[in-house]
C-alpha cells in the first residue's frame, strides 16, 4: 500500500499526540493561527523526515517536541522545505536550523527573505477586512537570516527527502511561493496559494471553518500571479489539500471549491481596492524591486487597529474555549 492509500478511508484527521495525521506519512502541527507539516513514516528516525514551512516565533521548541513524538528521540529532518518565507511561517526557522543543522530550500526569488538581503513589500491592511487584515501593518516583514543553510529547490522540481513530490511555482502570494504535490494520492501541501479558512478574520483564523479560500489578501502583493497560481492548482485535481491556515479538506468537496476559486477568482478573491490591486509589488532574485505607493491613511486606522484588537481578544477566548470542551470530551 502506498504511504497515503490509508487517507481513502478516513474523512477526517487522526490526532496523534501533538500531530494530527493528514495521511499515514504526513502530519500537521497546527498552530494557533498557521500550520507545519511534517512528512515521514512514524519512527523514521534522525534524518529520515522533512519539515515543511517553521511556524511562529517562539515555537521552535513545540516543533522539536511534536518532531520527536513522532519520528524518535533526538531526530532531526534531512531538510527544512520552505513554501515562503513570511513571519508566521519562518518565526521558528533559524532556531531550528541552528539546531538541527539542516539545509533549507526554497525558490530562488524566495531566497532574499531567507538570507537577509530583502524586506518583503509591506502588507496592506485595507484588503479583506478583520481584524488579521487590520493588524498586519504591525507584523514583522522583515527577511531572516538562514544563509549558512539556505539552498535552491532542484530546477528539475523534486523535493529533497521527498521521493515521489514535486514543487510547483505558485506565486502572487509571495514572489518565490510554492507548493508540493505528491501524484500518487494526489496530496497537495498549497501552503498559502490559497487557504481553507478565510484568514482576514481572527476568529476564523483560530478556529478554522472549512472553506475553500484565496490567499490571504493582507500579504498578497500580486492579484495576477495569484489567479494564475490558483488555476494551476485547481487543473492538477488535487485529492488533499492540506493548507498554510485551516484544516484539511477533500474529495469533491475540495475539487468542487477550488474549481469555483480558480473561475471566478477575480471576482471573489481580488479586493474592490487596496495598494497592490491596479499595481503588483515587483521582486526578482535580489528581493523587492519596486512597490506602489501607499494610499493615503485612512481617519479610521486607530478605529480599525482598536476593533482588531478586540476582536483577537474575542477569538483568542473562543479559541481556548473550544480547546478546553475538546479535551473534556
Amino acid at each position: 500500500m502506498n504511504p497515503g492509500d490509508a487517507h481513502r478511508t478516513n474523512e477526517k484527521a487522526t490526532p496523534s499526540g501533538p500531530l494530527s495525521q493528514v495521511v499515514p506519512d504526513v502530519a500537521c502541527l497546527a498552530q494557533p493561527i498557521v500550520n507545519v507539516y511534517f512528512v515521514g513514516v512514524p519512527g523514521a528516525g534522525d534524518r529520515g523526515w522533512v519539515l515543511v514551512d517553521a511556524g511562529l516565533p517562539f515555537c521552535a521548541s513545540k516543533i522539536v517536541s511534536a518532531a520527536e513524538h513522532r519520528f524518535g528521540t533526538g531526530a532531526r529532518p534531512s531538510a527544512i522545505v520552505m513554501t515562503h518565507g513570511h513571519f508566521d511561517h519562518v518565526g521558528a526557522l533559524e532556531e531550528l536550523a541552528d539546531r538541527w543543522d539542516v539545509p533549507v530550500y526554497a525558490h530562488e526569488l524566495e531566497l532574499p527573505y531567507l538570507t537577509g538581503r530583502s524586506s518583503y513589500p509591506p502588507p496592506d491592511p485595507s484588503v479583506g477586512g478583520g481584524a488579521m487584515s487590520w493588524l498586519s501593518f504591525l507584523y514583522p516583514h522583515g527577511p531572516v537570516d538562514v544563509s549558512a543553510y539556505a539552498r535552491l529547490l532542484p530546477a528539475d522540481g523534486s523535493l529533497p527527502g521527498m521521493p515521489g513530490w514535486r514543487w510547483l511555482h505558485t506565486p502572487g502570494h509571495a514572489p518565490g511561493h510554492v507548493a508540493l504535490f505528491r501524484e500518487n494520492d494526489g496530496l497537495l501541501l498549497a501552503g498559502d496559494a490559497f487557504v481553507t479558512t478565510q484568514q482576514e478574520s481572527a476568529i476564523q483564523a483560530l478556529t478554522k471553518p472549512r472553506h475553500v479560500r484565496r490567499p490571504p489578501a493582507y500579504y498578497t502583493t500580486n492579484w495576477v500571479a495569484a489567479r494564475l497560481s490558483v488555476e494551476l492548482l485547481a487543473d492538477i485535481q488535487p485529492t488533499i489539500a492540506a493548507t498554510g491556515h485551516g484544516k484539511p479538506m477533500r474529495g469533491d468537496e475540495l475539487r468542487d471549491e477550488l474549481r469555483v476559486l480558480a473561475a471566478d477568482f477575480d471576482q471573489i478573491a481580488v479586493p474592490s481596492h487596496g495598494r497592490y490591486v491596479d499595481q503588483p509589488a515587483l521582486s526578482d532574485e535580489r528581493g523587492v524591486v519596486s512597490v506602489p505607493p501607499a494610499p493615503s491613511a485612512s481617519p479610521v486606522l486607530g478605529g480599525m487597529a482598536f476593533a482588531a484588537t478586540m476582536a483577537l481578544f474575542l477569538a483568542a477566548r473562543k479559541w481556548r474555549a473550544q480547546r478546553a470542551e475538546a479535551r473534556s470530551t
